[in-house]
Parts: structure tokens; sequence; C-alpha cells
């Protein structure tokens, strides 16, 4: 009988945005507020009254709370009582739009504000006093009916949101900007979840991921063509093609804000051998040891994955170290019984759908590779260009050397510095979720760029 199980060791070797710094004041949920039962007294009505909105609030922010249920026909904003009211196009759109409220707490930036039926059955404005709102309004027409938005440079783009992800260019970037404090800022407008710094081109540039497109909108509606500080360090804001961020360290160029316990970047987990092991065969489980924990067993589906695995990858350099890979004397990882202090150290892969080998005969076991400094990428989403990829693969600290598209886009080859760049790489990389049911796959490629 094959051994299928492998032993792993690692051997040792501003003026403009001081209007974001104050906290906002607690509320609780839509319905909630001492006017509940105004919500319950007064019929519906395609004109919805906003209270408690935040200081400084814009026209844009309040009409993005609409966007989703439909056409956004007024607004009349009332700012110095912090309160606005909103006319949709049809009294169906304004009744789900508070239904959908009254289970989910509406907020803006960050701040949770009240939304009930006016006695109001449609607004009447003076457009010589709400010339701001019309534009924006005007925007917002072009955009729903299909048409070419006004060229007003005033006016902001508010089609439907993309991505949760924005791509921040900082400009005259006369003082430091740190991902605290892009944090602080964005997070005003809803849960900030990932954040990655770098420089391009020598300007300092971010990818922000937030929990939701609608948040991600609305921050990118407000603060696109701001300063950061007085006269300096201006926002220029867009949607990235990226639809999840990934993260390896928090540290003072990337965080993840979902997972705390991330390291900083000075040791590696071997958590991930499993994404390294997928190359070669279908894992099935790993055990990091629980007295050892620069060793592992990882089980495969056979003997000969075990077997092909162990002679690509003995002696091969990761994060530093030489990988040592031998048979294991255990045929199977037995899963720790539930409450004891490894139970988290092992892992069960075999319900996993995305193993390469699980279908006989499939063209993955001809493209079986050593490791190499070139990685061929599969399932590349629509729209995602070469930049994103290139951007994707340097922000674990790598170097792209070079980069080349097969001619339907959907798969590329990928050059690194180096094997040990590229083994890292796939680790991080291999699966990653690019949205839409999309799984980027990684493999080890023969060719050269």
């Amino acid at each position: 009988m094959k051994v299928k199980c492998l032993l792993f060791i690692f051997q040792r070797g501003s003026d403009e945005l001081n209007m974001y710094s104050s906290s906002p004041t607690p509320l609780t949920a839509n319905g909630s507020d001492s006017k509940k039962q105004r919500l319950e007294e007064s019929p519906p009505s395609r004109v919805l009254h906003i209270r408690k909105l935040p200081n400084e609030v814009s026209e844009t922010e309040v009409i993005a709370l609409g966007l989703p249920f439909g056409k956004v026909t007024n607004i009349l904003m009332l700012k110095g009582k912090n309160q606005a009211f909103l006319e949709l196009g049809t009294e169906e759109a304004a009744i789900t739009m508070v239904n959908y409220y009254t289970a989910v707490t509406p907020q803006v930036r960050n701040t949770p504000v009240f939304i009930q039926y006016s006695n109001h059955k449609e607004l009447k404005t003076d457009s010589a006093l709400n010339q701001r709102a019309q534009a924006v309004l005007q925007a917002v027409s072009a955009v729903q009916d299909g048409s070419s938005p006004s060229s007003d440079p005033g006016v902001l783009d508010l089609a439907p949101p993309p991505s949760p992800v924005l791509r921040i260019i900082i400009d005259n970037m006369f003082y430091p900007v740190t991902l605290d404090v892009l944090q602080q800022i964005f997070s005003k407008f809803g849960t900030v979840m990932k954040i990655i710094t770098f420089t391009k081109n020598n300007q300092f540039q971010a990818l922000l991921q937030f929990s939701d497109p609608v948040n991600a909108q609305q921050a990118k509606l407000s603060l696109d063509g701001q300063n950061i500080y007085n006269s300096c360090c201006t926002l220029r804001i867009d949607f990235s093609k990226l639809v999840n961020l990934n993260v390896k360290y928090n540290n003072d160029k990337s965080r993840d804000y979902t997972r705390p316990d991330l390291p900083t970047g000075d040791g590696e987990s071997v958590n991930k051998d499993h994404s390294l092991l997928g190359v070669y065969g279908d894992v099935q489980r790993v055990k990091i040891l629980y007295n050892k924990k620069d060793s592992a067993l990882i089980q495969l589906s056979d003997g000969n994955q075990a077997q092909l695995a162990m002679s690509h990858l003995n002696g091969q350099k990761v994060f530093g170290k030489v990988m040592r890979v031998t048979l294991s004397k255990h045929q199977t990882v037995a899963l720790p019984r539930e409450g004891l202090d490894d139970q988290l150290l092992t892992k069960d892969f075999s319900g996993s759908p995305l193993h390469r080998f699980k279908k006989p005969g499939s063209k993955n076991f001809q493209n079986i590779f050593p490791p190499s400094s070139t990685l061929h990428l599969s399932n590349v989403r629509d729209a995602v260009g070469e930049d994103d990829l290139r951007l994707l693969f340097s922000n674990g600290g790598g170097t792209v050397k070079a980069f080349k598209f097969f001619q339907d886009r959907k798969m590329a080859l990928i050059q690194m510095t180096s094997v040990e760049e590229a083994i890292q790489t796939l680790m991080e990389l291999h699966n990653y979720d690019m949205g839409g049911n999309h799984h980027l796959k990684v493999s080890f490629s023969k060719s050269t760029i």
C-alpha cells in the first residue's frame, strides 16, 4: 500500500475633512425613535421623510439611500434641521424602501437615520433655491434612463456600484497618509473590511474594501476630490475591478479588520500548505503538529499524489525556510475529538468543491510541472485586466517581471522574480475569490514569457 500522508518540516533559517472626525450619535434601528408612532399613522406615500441625518451630509448621500429601490424624482434638503424629503417615482418603490429599512437600519456616514412616510404626496421645490439637488437628480435620471449624464463637472456619476473595493490615489501628498487615517475617514460611510497600501508610479495608492458596494459608492461620491489636509493630500477615488482583497499581514501597509489573528509578517504560518499541495493532488486533510508548529501532516487522495508532491517540493525554499517533505508512517490524518486544544490545528478539505483532480481523466493531470518562476492563471473573470492582476500578484511584496494574456483573456502567464516568490504567491492566490463565482486557478508553468 502506498503511503498517502506527507510530513512537512520547515527549517528555521484635515480642514476639508474635519466633518468626518466627529463621533456619530448613537441611535437604535429605524422605527425605534421616539416618533415611531408617526410611521404607523402616516399612510404610504412616494415622498419619504428622513431625519437625524449627520451634519454636512450631501444630496448624493441621501439619494443613494433610495437608488436601490427605484427612480428618485425629487429631493429637498433641510440641512439646518438635519432632515430631508426624498421623492421616489412610485409609491410601490417607497413602500419597498420603508419595509427594507424597517428590518435593516439605514445608515449615512455610519450614522443610523430614521425614515418614514411623509404626509406630502409629492414634492414641490423652488428650483432656483434647489439647484445643486436638481443637478444631481439630472445625473441620476440620465443614468437610470440609459442616456448620457450631464457633462457638468459638478454633477456626480451615480451609476450602480460595481464593486465594494475602491482604488484610492493621493495627489499632492505633502504630509504622510497612513492606513489608520484612511480607515478613520472611510469608516464613516460603512464597515471597512480590508485595506492595502502601496506605491505605484511614485504615487501613494490604496485599495479599500467595504462590506457593501453601496457604502463604497457613498464614500466615492462624498470623498472624491476632497483634501485630507488643508490644500493637499487630495483623494482621487474610483472603483476597482477586484471585488475581494487578499491580505496576508496586519501591519502598517495592509490590514484585514475581519482577521485580527493575521501575522505582522515577521513569521509565517503553514496554514496554506494545502494550496501548494493542491498543484499535485487533492488535499483531504491538514494537521499542524501541536508541539511542533513548523511541521504538518498532509493527507492527499492517494499514494501517487503524495509521491508526486514529495518529489517536486522537497528542498524548495518558502518564506526563507527550506521545506523538507517525506512520506509519513501514518496512512490517514485523524480528526481530533471536539474540545481538544489542537482542534483548530486540523482541517478537513475532503468536501471542497475546488479540487483539481476530482474528475477522472481531467486535463489537469497533463499540466503538472515542478515549481518555476512562471505561473499559469486560469478562470480569470471578465473585465479584469493586466493592471489588476499585476497589482494583485505584487500585493504580497513580490515583483511581477512579465505578463501575457492568452487570446481568450480567461487565461494568462505571469512571471515572478524567483521560484520562491512564485511558490509563495501561488499559496496565497490559488482559489482566490474574484467574485461572480469565479475562483482564480494558479499553477506552475513550463513556459517562459
